[in-house]
């Protein structure tokens, strides 16, 4: 499945979320300006939520109900850029693109990529992805919220170095 999305300069709102023959597959709920917490739905209504753990840099993605999905971390690396999705009993996903690239891979414990995802925006310009989904084990849904965790840990990354450089 491919789905189309972004994030909002003020990352407060609603936002659509876009099929290849665009139309409207869903939406975003970006719940704060001050927080990094949204709702991912789909046709027939929430699908899951993503957001950072207290004190932590965790993106945990949750079910409608509530249950635990997965937790988005950063991992170190000098030439790429490398995060880990752990899906629980689903497995153990690494998320990793080339140091200077927008093009992202989803790839299981085999080394099978099951999705990609690009941001499509520009440096200033508010997030923007493209998200191609051919896993049988993660919802393309699910993928959405993991795509905006990772657009969340980098932004933090940004703010921080930053404020440090100032």
């Amino acid at each position: 499945m491919e789905l189309y999305f972004r994030d909002n300069f003020f990352n407060a709102g609603y936002t659509e979320i876009m099929n290849h023959a665009q139309e409207q597959a869903g939406y975003l709920d970006l719940k704060s300006a001050w927080g990094s917490s949204l709702d991912v739905y789909d046709r027939s209504g929430l699908a899951c939520s993503g957001k950072f753990r207290m004190l932590s840099n965790r993106w945990e993605i949750d079910r409608a109900d509530g249950y635990p999905l997965g937790v988005l971390r950063a991992r170190f690396s000098f030439f790429s850029k490398k995060y880990e999705y752990d899906a629980g009993q689903r497995g153990i996903y690494e998320v990793s693109a080339p140091a200077f690239s927008q093009d992202y891979e989803i790839a299981g414990t085999d080394g099978s990529v099951v999705a990609r995802f690009q941001r499509t925006s520009g440096w200033f310009s508010s997030g923007a992805f493209m998200l191609s989904n051919t896993s049988d084990q993660l919802d393309s849904y699910e993928l959405v919220a993991v795509v905006m965790g990772v657009h969340a840990i980098n932004k933090r990354r940004n703010s921080a170095a930053s404020s440090s450089s100032t």
